[in-house]
């Protein structure tokens, strides 16, 4: 009986199998579109087995194969990878409004908003939460009022160095705690931690582990059928490190408001402005959460990486690093510390900074895109409506013929 079962579910499947392909060719014929190549996929998982390791190096080494613009299934869903310079721009020059969206992973939804990362261009959220930040953090007026912060700050760093020269240290949390500590006093005049407590460790294992959930394959971001199910758990357990973070955020915000009728307490910051705008009834309570949040976690995880590879690879090539202090020895003298319009004449060492985020980009496969309209083609190749968009930026960086 057990036998003939076993028989029952392959024949089944033998029939899913024979169905998709003929289907699959069926819709390839009639619509005469021209689809990107690429792996064949197995019924139902897709290409899923072969992404295999770190995701950035095996799409790579699976564009060597089918080529820069190349189709994967991922259980149901389409999706395109692009990885050469040229594709790349091709379809951010003429198709940038076409892929402007988003696929929003499930790990996301553990809270109710929704990060400016994952709003399609066309969504008014998106566009008020970017003019917001656009005018009270990128200005060249709010950049410039952050510099003193910044370079005391960077200072703290060095000088933390500085204080425990020949003993081990932990170089990755303390460069994450000062940059932390630079984000916040930038815009919100506290330090949420000490450059190189433990506090800074557990604050980035709670940003970072967010990030890896939102990467991990996820079975409800397949099989949208399966998302209230949560099988896996990766929401549940998202947020969690959602709540610690947004309670140090929200904290930050109460204590503000509380001191809101103190006019000596007025800091003149980015939180200030976003108050501002809060009590005037131009943005909700969960717009300013929402803003700290992205500003936060875009800010610090990046910075700190960057430094860290930077850092990596000067070790690695002691004749660039001699190179590094030539030029900072011949340029700044004896000048123990250097400023902001200090680096505009250490043209190597912004060289080298480059390099690093060349060689080490902080997020390899970017954020992936989704087509939400038709007529998006790429190398030749059709991007069809409702597919997911992937750029390689590893592969992009890496690719010998840029």
């Amino acid at each position: 009986m057990e036998l003939e079962s076993w028989l029952v579910v392959c024949a089944a499947l033998a029939a899913a199998a024979v169905v998709y392909y003929y289907l699959t060719g069926v819709t390839r014929r009639r619509s005469g579109r021209r689809l990107p190549p690429g792996p064949t996929a197995l019924p139902v998982i897709g290409n899923m087995l072969s992404l295999r390791g770190d995701m950035h190096h095996t799409l790579a080494r699976l564009a060597r194969e089918y080529g820069p613009v190349m189709t994967l299934k991922l259980g149901p869903v389409t999706a395109v990878v692009v990885s050469s310079p040229n594709a790349a721009r091709e379809a951010f020059t003429k198709h940038d409004r076409r892929l402007a969206a988003r696929a929003v992973p499930d790990a996301t939804r553990a809270v109710s908003w929704r990060s400016m990362i994952w709003l399609p261009s066309s969504d008014p959220r998106w566009k008020m939460l970017r003019g917001v930040v656009a005018m009270y953090v990128f200005s060249p007026r709010s950049l410039a009022s952050a510099r003193g912060v910044r370079e005391r700050k960077v200072r703290d760093i060095v000088a933390y160095f500085a204080r425990h020269a020949g003993e081990e240290v932990d170089v990755r949390q303390v460069v994450y705690s000062g940059v932390i500590n630079l984000v916040s006093s930038s815009f919100f005049s506290v330090d949420v931690v000490d450059v190189g407590a433990e506090s800074a460790r557990g604050l980035r294992e709670a940003v970072e582990e967010v990030i890896l959930a939102i990467g991990k394959p996820n079975v409800s971001d397949l099989f949208s059928y399966l998302r209230p199910l949560d099988l896996q758990g990766w929401r549940r357990w998202t947020t969690k490190r959602y709540d610690k973070v947004l309670g140090i955020l929200d904290g930050l915000i109460d204590s503000r408001l509380a001191d809101a009728s103190d006019t000596t307490k007025k800091h003149g910051d980015f939180l200030d402005s976003l108050l501002e705008l809060m009590t005037a009834g131009k943005i909700a309570r969960d717009n300013v959460t929402t803003i700290m949040f992205d500003v936060f976690a875009a800010g610090t995880d990046t910075i700190s990486i960057t430094v860290e590879w930077a850092m990596a690879e000067l070790l690695r090539n002691p004749s660039v690093m001699a190179k590094v202090r030539a030029e900072m020895k011949d340029t700044l003298g004896g000048k123990e510390t250097i400023d902001e319009d200090d680096t505009d004449k250490l043209p190597y060492l912004q060289a080298v900074v480059k390099e690093a985020m060349r060689l080490h980009p902080v997020a390899p496969i970017l954020v992936p895109h989704r087509a939400e309209e038709d007529g998006v083609e790429i190398n030749g190749y059709t991007v069809p409506k409702g597919s997911t968009v992937i750029f390689n930026a590893w592969a992009i960086m890496r690719d010998p013929a840029a």
